[in-house]
């Protein structure tokens, strides 16, 4: 019986939703696919209160992911608030900037706080997008390469295993 292999997914959080933690799933999930990785991204925020006037995601996002060709396709969706299921169906969580998150949440996720990868990634208010954006695709760069290394790894191990 051949038994199909899990997707996992990794968790994207930021404040707002908006910018970073959009730009890391929709780079991750690209990257992914384009590598055969199993694995798959989305994101959430500890205070998603953009506004329906801002519009979905980020211009910033959409021009930095468009230089990469990475295009959309279909209809984007608006931010969405992190919540506890959240975390417990990611098999890893990341937050955009310790010193911005780990209060956040402390607050409202205390058992979580301690739990998850933080990156050291300014928002816009600290960072202009031209620093912060190639620094966040950089990290998402680095984790694709890291999980798909450990994923030829257990290929490998499986194989042995099954010989």
């Amino acid at each position: 019986m051949i038994v199909p292999k899990r997707i996992e997914t990794v968790l994207f959080i930021c404040t707002a939703n908006y910018y970073r933690s959009r730009f890391s799933e929709y780079l991750f999930n690209a990257l992914a696919d384009k590598k055969g990785l199993r694995w798959q991204a989305t994101s959430r925020g500890l205070k998603s209160w953009v506004g329906d006037d801002q519009g979905p995601v980020s211009e910033f996002t959409l021009e930095r992911l468009a230089t990469g060709r990475i295009h959309l396709s279909g209809d984007i969706r608006f931010p969405i608030q992190l919540t506890e299921n959240d975390l417990v169906c990611a098999d890893l969580v990341i937050a955009m900037k310790e010193t911005e998150h780990r209060a956040m949440m402390t607050e409202q996720f205390s058992f979580w706080a301690d739990c998850i990868n933080y990156w050291d990634i300014d928002d816009i208010d600290c960072k202009p997008p031209g620093e912060a954006l190639p620094l966040c695709e950089a990290c998402v760069e680095n984790l694709v390469q890291g999980l798909l290394a450990e994923q030829k790894r257990n290929a490998r191990k499986r194989l042995k295993v099954a010989a």
